[in-house]
């Protein structure tokens, strides 16, 4: 799940990222309906699989899944969406819908939401394109928080904290422990994005954090370099190297209990644990900073599909969006993949394992759903500025002024270019 070309291939021209040779849809009309994916993982593939079987005998047509190594279709989107993409394709709400939307690369889906049902207001917010209409079925969602494991904290006496004071405490005992307490993994440049936004988001409030990524704060700002500030006093205490090593070797250490704590999206920890571990893992919410904010905002990004405008079978393609959209769908996805929850409300949660049910109560009883960084900014910020920045303050913490300052300059230029 690399962002790093993610960001890339969103925030680059046409001609500016190689088409990978293995996304190459298939257009033209007929009677299959083709779906692009990035579900390259064994768990997913498997799990979507099972949905589209499900779809060909409830409606009696075909669909063909064109399925790519996740990094290399976030790295080849744009080629793939301006060439001969497939009809209906799998990616991601907020800021990257609303990107692709608005060169026209998208159909406008309107017409079929008027008909949805199960979804919040706030789902179709991040569903709905600057111009006010609809362009993605949300699918799941997965709530980033702080994991563990139960038997470490068992064994060292470990106490949930509440506060980012306790927090703070508890990664120092973890330090003298032997243990690395914060699992930690930038290689990518995108997993760190999560801390900061937590950070941000307690320290400041959603809505401060919501400004800023829209280009409406200044980094300079105070507040901002106090965010920094109390990331530098946690950093003593994350794994070492952080740029050097993926998301995946860090959820590894997690799970070989080298490590005590890792701030993750809910799939990213359950990749990485074997099935007979699986019941040991657990998370909590972010701690608390400012008691004005609490803990009230969730990330919670929100994956779903869109329909290619250039597409042949508009008709097909949104029979088969609407057929996502129900609850059956979801059930059928959810009962192969236990990392990711059902955005439809009347979705079953039987088949649900406790830190799925534990994540539905996050997200639910969240004030304030923020999508991640870098769906949450411009894509070229995120990847030409963002990126380098927090890996530059990953290893060099301690210059907070000449850092947000060049954050600023470069801000400036990214958000005036429009």
């Amino acid at each position: 799940m690399s962002r790093r070309a993610l960001l890339r291939g969103t925030a680059a021209g046409a001609g500016a990222v190689a088409l990978p040779a293995l996304l190459t849809a298939c257009g033209g009309p007929g009677d299959e309906v083709k779906i692009g994916s990035n579900a390259s993982d064994a768990v997913p593939r498997k799990a979507f699989a099972e949905v589209f079987n499900a779809y060909e005998k409830k409606s009696d047509k075909k669909v063909k899944v064109n399925t790519v190594n996740h990094e290399a279709f976030q790295e080849g989107i744009n080629r793939y969406l301006k060439g001969t993409p497939d009809d209906v394709f799998m990616w991601f709400a907020g800021y990257r819908m609303q990107f692709f939307a608005e060169q026209g690369q998208l159909a406008d889906i309107s017409d079929l939401w008027k008909g949805f049902d199960g979804f919040s207001a706030a789902l179709k917010a991040q569903s709905t394109g600057k111009d006010g209409k609809q362009y993605l079925v949300p699918y799941y969602y997965y709530p980033w928080a702080v994991f563990y494991r139960k038997s470490v904290f068992a064994q060292h006496g470990y106490e949930i904290p509440k506060t980012f004071d306790e927090f703070r405490a508890l990664a120092k005992r973890m330090d003298k422990d032997g243990l690395d307490a914060i699992a930690f993994g930038d290689k990518d440049g995108w997993p760190a994005m999560g801390t900061f936004d937590y950070l941000n988001m307690r320290a400041n409030g959603y809505d401060f954090h919501v400004s800023l990524m829209g280009g409406e704060e200044s980094w300079t700002d105070p507040k901002v370099k106090h965010v920094f500030d109390l990331w530098r006093g946690l950093m003593p205490y994350h794994q070492k190297g952080a740029n050097g090593r993926t998301w995946q070797e860090a959820a590894q250490s997690l799970a070989q209990k080298k490590s005590g704590m890792a701030v993750f999206g809910l799939p990213h920890p359950g990749q990485q644990f074997s099935a007979a571990d699986r019941e040991d893992l657990d998370f909590f919410a972010f701690p608390e900073i400012d008691s004005a904010y609490g803990q009230d905002a969730v990330e919670a990004p929100i994956d779903g599909f869109l329909l290619a405008k250039k597409s042949k079978r508009q008709k097909e393609g949104k029979e088969l969006m609407k057929y996502l959209a129900t609850p059956a769908a979801e059930e059928i996805y959810l009962k192969r993949d236990p990392n990711n929850i059902a955005v439809n409300d009347k979705a079953s949660t039987s088949s649900y394992n406790a830190l799925q049910k534990k994540a539905v109560d996050l997200v639910s009883n969240a004030k304030q759903i923020s999508q991640f960084m870098d769906r949450d900014t411009r894509p070229d910020f995120a990847s030409q500025v963002m990126i380098r920045a927090i890996q530059q303050f990953i290893n060099k913490p301690n210059d907070i002024d000449g850092l947000t300052k060049d954050i600023e300059s470069q801000k400036k230029t990214i958000f005036a270019s429009d």
